[in-house]
């Protein structure tokens, strides 16, 4: 899946009446947790998995490019089969995840196909043991050479492999993992919290840090708080854990860092994230410090407090936007950009592909889930009606459109890198934001626009690497011991300071807040993709508003390569190079503009 950022706002309709909010339509997948086909497919995946390891176990080495190419074409189609399994259970999951029969539902699954598939670990380790000659020789037929890019990046783990034996051992393991992901999960849904009253759950009570009332903020931050230093004991020994498990896996391969990891995953170079990193924590002062100093003399405060971070502006109504005029908004971008986006984007709305209300025990935040070729993505939202939810929708679209236009590639191929992944749905944005500016009524309102834009950059692009450099400092220190809660608060208040600059004083109780970022759990060092996007989604729209002439089709080109292509191969065609630091300066350029556009209205 591929999660939006956790901000620190997002869900609760509090009674409003938003429209006729759509919900899942799972029957694409199976009909019922006790469909037949369910079944069958699990019983059909079982024994192709063993039949595969069967044909082709200790004999890859000596198949032609014809038999190579059948071999690939068998371990796709168990890919898609299992893929659908786990897409369905998982969804059913993510829609109540307090339902203890979805849970137990989403764990069986889950431990079958990691059984039924361990014989299939062998398939990487024996591709890797490949000479290179042999290799090269293989894809060189017109058939294979398509799927090079992703045997490419199977072949980059060659130098981190252990022995068969280990690999099996590791892959039967990761249930383990996974038990640990569902407890953080399960806690943070059944998390309840006193605000004025009222017992509300996590993602109203995030919600409450982006009410007009500040008195409002502050009693749902301080809720916040107090919850999250009840149950930190349980957040730390998650991550004590998963950064141990992490550690001890990483020091088995031999890798370098604890980033190295997604770095392969991600099919980009560590100095290209470091330039990235460097470009962006320089930037701090010219970004968030300046645009922090301008929202402190806005909200007319002395110092700004945690609470104040992601407030509305002073002259920002506060209003709800129903489901269809935000479904319009975003169709209207997207359809003025090129027609065909529209239409892709269409289905998501009318065929049960968006599941958008705020419910009991429902996954917090939103993404976008490919599931497999040939099904079609599925779209998570909490949808409350703020002006920042229909970006939301703008952003979980996109990833949408580029999954459905990607999966002509295939399993293997159509999964983009998370450096790339984000490109679609952070340019769906910038599509919407545009449009919304140019229909501003005054300068009011273009005045707010551009504050939220740049809020939502911020907490894009410097609120994500400053959550990557405080992983890198967790992993680090987890390698030298245990960590205690007091640990691994000081960690995260030693990147906040730095990143949100000196217009803020922080509250006690603050120092918890990393607890209920689900990205540190789930997906360790997945942030920095966030900034990745943004920087190249920004360089890329620079590009088009200099030569709008034949861009549709290079984009759309770019989305229909999946995980096919290399980020510099498919950036080429527009004359832009991620493996140079001025390309991130490009970007950044961009967020600056518009707070110099801010401090100009200042007059």
């Amino acid at each position: 899946m591929t999660p939006r950022p956790v901000f620190d706002a997002d869900a609760h309709q509090k009674g409003q009446d938003l429209g006729d909010l759509p919900v899942w339509d799972l029957s694409d997948l199976y009909a019922a947790p006790d469909a037949p086909e369910f079944k069958r497919d699990l019983d059909w995946l079982e024994a192709a998995c063993r039949d595969f390891a069967a044909d082709y176990e200790g004999k890859i080495e000596g198949l032609d490019a014809a038999g190579f190419a059948e071999m690939i074409g068998r371990h796709e189609t168990i890919e898609r089969v299992a893929g659908r399994i786990m897409s369905y259970a998982g969804l059913r999951y993510y829609q109540n995840t307090t339902d203890a029969e979805r849970a137990k539902f989403l764990s069986d699954a889950q431990e079958k196909i990691t059984v039924y598939t361990t014989p299939l670990v062998f398939f990487s380790l024996e591709l890797n043991r490949l000479g290179d000659e042999h290799y090269a020789q293989l894809f060189e037929d017109a058939a294979l050479a398509r799927y090079k890019p992703a045997f490419d990046r199977i072949r980059a783990m060659k130098p981190y492999q252990l022995s068969d034996e280990m690999e099996k051992f590791l892959h039967d393991m990761g249930v383990v993992g996974d038990a640990w992901e569902r407890l953080f999960d399960e806690t943070i849904a059944g998390l309840t919290f006193e605000v004025a009253g009222e017992t509300l759950g996590i993602e109203a009570t995030l919600n409450g840090l982006t009410e007009q009332d500040r008195a409002t903020r502050e009693a749902a931050a301080r809720a916040l708080a107090e919850v999250f230093g009840q149950n930190i004991r349980t957040f730390a020994r998650v991550h004590n854990t998963q950064a141990k498990e992490k550690e001890v896996m990483d020091r088995w391969r031999g890798m370098p860092s604890p980033q190295t990891g997604r770095h392969l995953a991600n099919d980009v170079e560590p100095e290209v994230v470091e330039a990235l990193r460097d470009a962006v924590v320089a930037s701090y002062p010219d970004l968030s410090h300046r645009y922090y100093e301008l929202k402190r003399k806005w909200l007319g405060l002395e110092r700004m407090q945690v609470w104040d971070r992601n407030a509305p502006l002073p002259m920002e109504e506060t209003r709800r936007v129903g489901w269809e005029e935000a479904r319009e908004t975003v169709m209207n971008a997207y359809g003025a950009f090129d027609p065909r986006m529209a239409e892709i984007a269409e289905p998501f709305f009318t065929k049960g592909w968006i599941d958008a209300g705020v419910t009991p025990g429902k996954a917090p935040g939103a993404f976008a889930h490919p599931t497999v070729t040939d099904a079609h993505p599925y779209v998570l939202l909490n949808y409350l009606g703020k002006p920042r939810d229909v970006m939301t929708l703008a952003h979980e679209l996109g990833h949408g459109v580029h999954q459905v236009l990607a999966a002509d590639q295939g399993e293997m191929l159509s999964q983009t890198p998370l450096t790339l992944a984000e490109t679609a749905s952070v340019f769906g944005e910038m599509l919407t934001f545009r449009r919304m500016l140019a229909n501003a009524k005054d300068d009011a309102e273009k005045k707010v626009l551009l504050a939220g834009k740049v809020e939502d950059m911020i907490n894009t692009v410097v609120r994500q690497i400053a959550f990557y450099d405080f992983e890198c400092k967790l992993h680090e220190a987890r390698r030298g011991g245990e960590l205690t809660p007091d640990d691994i608060n000081a960690l995260w208040m030693s990147v906040q300071a730095e990143s949100l600059g000196p217009a803020f004083d922080f509250m006690e109780g603050y120092e918890t807040f990393w607890a209920y970022i689900p990205h540190f759990v789930h997906s360790p060092f997945y942030v920095y993709a966030y900034a990745f996007g943004d920087g190249l989604v920004n360089a890329l729209y620079a590009n088009y508003e200099d030569a709008p002439e034949g861009f549709e089709e290079k984009y759309f080109e770019m989305l229909r390569a999946g995980g096919s292509k290399h980020h510099t191969d498919l950036l080429a065609p527009f004359g832009l190079d991620a493996t140079d630091p001025a390309f991130w300066q490009k970007g950044l350029s961009m967020i600056s503009g518009f707070i110099d556009e801010l401090e100009a209205m200042e007059g």
